[in-house]
């Protein structure tokens, strides 16, 4: 018999990955080519050509040992060094080799810091809407997810909530900018009054609270945006970050962590994210994947085709009546759905062999999300679809 705690997690797996699976099924009923799947966030846009031509050289070139071979928990000292680098290069900020630790991809990060901070009770505060998997990775640590309601009208973060639901067992903070499911990018104004309020509350309770950065889509943003970085506005942050997005590399399971020296207990932190990393039989970040982001942290994926599925869909959707704030970032779109219940409506959409999320899956009921990172046909092939499931509310 598997364990009690597993039998949950079993019984409410992941929707997303559920629908991602009822998607191929529907594919081969009907097509592939009549089916418009914007459940998963799997990138559609190829990864830069530098990463394949670095995945060449270093097998063909570089040492066996080096490339395939165990490091240090933390990672090769020259690549983080080169991640390091980067980081003050494009944020301003003054890391070093230390402050970094790769991990394998953001989910992997989150999970070693977590399991480094986390004692059983511990609460781990997050903002509705988000990725439905943290639910998972607190309570892979017997820690208590707490979330805070969510601020429908520009999806900000509910400060107000937030500042009440703090108590001396709060431990950390999750935040996801620009965000998974709506594409926000969260203000500096906002990152700003969290900060104020986080360092409130630890001199009122005596304790250190952990901002938590899940950072995928740092570079998928549109417009000109910025996205604040949070290491330069609360000294306990920690920054978990994934190339899955920015150089379309989801599989490949690649990311890091950045700890400032300046956050509390520094040194014991690094040591027990190092343990951690090895315990939970990550051992080390990929190796070859390591060396090929040495060599590729300048690289970008073309932003600009997720950007015109944005438009088009965006736009379409509004002219169908559709209610939904337009994404500053990521690649989804997270839209209220007609009648109010999120679930109904994802069936209904079933009808047109469209597949979305129904926002209960991010703590958000009466939304669903979008995912637009599809080949561009597939955004104009579903609208016809998207017009008449509006017009069957309407």
């Amino acid at each position: 018999m598997i364990s009690e705690k597993m039998v949950g997690l079993v019984q409410n797996s992941s929707i997303i990955r559920a629908m991602f699976e009822e998607g191929k099924k529907m594919a081969d009923i009907y097509g592939e080519e009549n089916v418009f799947d914007f459940s998963i966030g799997n990138p559609s846009v190829e990864p830069p050509v530098e990463v394949k031509e670095a995945i060449i050289d270093i097998i063909t070139n570089e040492s066996p040992n080096l490339v395939h071979g165990y490091m240090n928990n933390s990672g090769y000292e020259d690549v983080r060094d080169v991640v390091a680098k980067h980081i003050n290069k494009t944020q301003g900020t003054a890391f070093a080799t230390e402050n970094i630790v790769m991990t394998v991809g953001a989910a992997g990060g989150l999970n070693v810091i977590f399991k480094a901070l986390l004692n059983k009770g511990d609460e781990v505060m997050v903002f509705a809407p988000y990725f439905g998997e943290y639910r998972s990775y607190v309570n892979n640590y017997d820690g208590v997810l707490v979330e805070i309601s969510p601020n429908t009208v520009d999806f900000q973060p509910n400060l107000d909530e937030f500042k009440e639901k703090i108590t001396a067992k709060t431990k950390a903070v999750i935040v996801n900018t620009p965000n998974n499911p709506t594409g926000v990018v969260y203000s500096e104004e906002t990152i700003c009054k969290l900060a104020m309020i986080l360092e409130d509350k630890q001199k009122e309770f005596g304790t250190s609270i952990y901002l938590i950065s899940d950072e995928p889509y740092r570079e998928l943003v549109y417009d000109g945006i910025e996205v604040p970085y949070l290491t330069k506005y609360y000294k306990n942050t920690v920054v978990g970050y994934s190339y899955s997005k920015s150089l379309s590399l989801p599989g490949e399971r690649i990311g890091y962590l950045v700890l400032p020296k300046e956050m509390d207990d520094f040194a014991n932190i690094v040591a027990a994210v190092n343990v951690a990393n090895r315990i939970l039989g990550y051992v080390n970040a990929p190796s070859l994947m390591q060396r090929v982001i040495a060599r590729c942290v300048d690289a970008k994926v073309d932003v600009e085709s997720y950007n015109r599925n944005r438009e088009v869909l965006y736009n379409k959707l509004m002219e169908f009546g559709y209610d939904c704030i337009k994404p500053q970032g990521t690649f989804y779109l997270f839209v209220k759905a007609f009648g109010g219940d999120d679930i109904a409506f994802a069936n209904a959409a079933k009808k047109y062999n469209i597949l979305i999320v129904p926002g209960t899956s991010f703590g958000c009921p009466g939304y669903c999300r979008i995912a637009y990172c599809v080949d561009h046909s597939k955004v104009v092939g579903a609208l016809d679809g998207f017009e008449k499931l509006a017009k069957e509310y309407q």
